[in-house]
């Protein structure tokens, strides 16, 4: 608000109840105003008690002259003025305590969460008693736990959560193997997508390797993929080769029975059914390589029978209460300070990737933050993420930094 002292016309100066100077007596200063009459013109006081005026071109020389605003009420500033936030006061607590969880202040997380439920018996308020049941079952309280299935069947009139042992419960992370795609085609002269292989091999000791992209190969390029599959068997490494039948079906092409070409072709496809328990299949094609080359095949050895390759996950659109089939990303126990480095090259060979989080009983900050960056590069490439069967302590904790923006959480069911 700006005042001016000079300029205004004596009809306009009209005191304001609102604005209340000091007296003149209490204060020692010259009144701001002159006193008006009934007409609104300015008094004029006697000779006798008329005090020096200030010249108007500038302010009082005097310091007892000066001005004083410090006890002005302006009425266009109400005193009684605040500014009103709407807070949710259920998402406030459920925010805090995920932070204090995930930083292991376990006291003051179970004493906000008892204090909450008996504040909130319904609705979104809910979603702090999952929190407490799942803070009961993760630190085995299972009095506690039985205690409030009683109060929270009473105030949301349905059944309440099942108690589940989690004593069991690794405690250390346990990523699962690595994963890899061959990038490019199964040709002799790849040397890039060979060499990222070796690389891979030599990080894990167990390497998934999928060639369900390959669609052309040649001889050399399986003579290279049977040395590193033998050199990997000699090294005491695993490989679970993926896309089998699509890269038998292509080996298949390039074998005739009684050209003796591509031999390596036909040592591929004699390892390729060997993995995949083809028995009578490996001992056709057994004969028909002695024929064609004429020398010794290789032995069929049960033992080294693969596993079958995983079962496709079921689509992610389906009910939220669905159970995911299908390979998966493992995290197990507590999570602190993890940077996933394992987690893109299992999301680039996986669609949707879906990442188990039911033996993770915590997930620190900056575990959570890793986690928000290397999904977000992974969303942004159109693959679906779903979260499943995490505690609701962390899956409110993706809730805070983020994460539900780019995932899908699946709960297990009661």
């Amino acid at each position: 608000m700006v005042f001016s002292f000079f300029k205004k016309s004596p009809e306009k100066m009209v005191a304001k109840p609102a604005a209340a100077p000091r007296p003149r007596e209490e204060s020692g200063a010259a009144p701001l105003f002159p006193a008006e009459d009934k007409h609104g013109v300015p008094a004029v006081e006697s000779p006798a008690k008329a005090e020096p005026v200030a010249p108007a071109k500038g302010l009082p020389q005097s310091a007892k002259d000066t001005l004083d605003f410090s006890d002005f009420q302006f009425s266009e500033s109400p005193q009684d003025f605040h500014i009103e936030v709407d807070v949710d006061p259920v998402e406030a607590d459920v925010e805090q305590v995920a932070v204090l969880y995930a930083n292991g202040q376990d006291d003051a997380a179970r004493a906000l969460l008892e204090s909450a439920v008996r504040v909130h018996h319904s609705g979104p308020g809910e979603r702090l008693w999952l929190m407490l049941f799942d803070f009961y079952r993760l630190t085995a309280q299972k009095s506690a736990f039985e205690a409030l299935e009683i109060d929270y069947a009473q105030a949301f009139e349905k059944s309440p959560p099942a108690w589940r042992d989690s004593s069991k419960a690794p405690v250390a992370v346990a990523a699962v193997a690595g994963s890899a795609l061959f990038k490019g085609e199964l040709l002799g002269d790849n040397d890039a997508g060979f060499d990222a292989v070796r690389q891979a091999m030599e990080k894990n000791p167990k390497l998934r390797l999928d060639f369900s992209k390959v669609v052309s190969l040649d001889a050399r390029g399986c003579g290279r993929l049977l040395a590193l599959l033998q050199q990997a068997r000699k090294n005491k490494r695993e490989i679970e080769l993926l896309g089998r039948d699509s890269l038998g079906a292509l080996v298949q092409e390039r074998v005739q029975t009684g050209r003796a070409e591509d031999g390596e072709c036909w040592l591929l496809l004699l390892e390729l059914l060997q993995l995949q328990g083809q028995q009578e299949a490996f001992d056709d094609a057994a004969i028909n390589y002695a024929v064609t080359f004429e020398v010794s095949p290789p032995s069929w050895e049960p033992k080294r029978v693969a596993a079958a390759e995983p079962v496709a996950a079921v689509a992610a659109n389906a009910a939220s209460d669905r159970d995911l089939v299908g390979e998966a990303y493992i995290a197990r126990g507590d999570i602190k300070a993890s940077r996933f480095n394992d987690l893109p090259a299992f999301a680039e060979v996986h669609d949707p990737v879906i990442i188990d989080c039911s033996a993770v009983t915590r997930v620190d900050f900056i575990s959570a933050g890793a986690l928000l960056n290397v999904l977000s590069t992974v969303r942004r490439s159109g693959k679906q993420i779903v979260f499943r069967h995490p505690n609701h302590l962390v899956a409110e904790l993706f809730g805070v930094v983020g994460l539900r923006a780019v995932v899908e959480i699946v709960f297990a069911k009661h």
